[in-house]
């Protein structure tokens, strides 16, 4: 198993894996925590900030996320 120190070294993994695999930040890191056996919420702690707002954003275009209101204007 990869010892994941610091939310750095867990991001830069994402971000390798997304950018060598053009895979979604979602499967890149179910894809890490495959290969290392890890339960996909221990590494909860380690998704930055910036990660978290791309699998949001990646979300919301799936519809896995519900909308956010909109203003209506007459």
């Amino acid at each position: 198993m990869t010892e994941f120190l610091t939310k750095a070294v867990f991001t830069s993994m994402v971000e390798k894996a997304v950018l060598d695999t053009k895979m979604s930040y979602m499967d890149a890191i179910l894809s890490i925590c495959d290969k290392n056996d890890i339960d996909p919420e221990g590494v909860r702690k380690f998704i930055s900030a910036p990660i978290r707002s791309k699998i949001e954003a990646e979300a919301k275009r799936l519809n896995l996320l519900p909308k956010e209101s909109e203003l209506e204007f007459e």
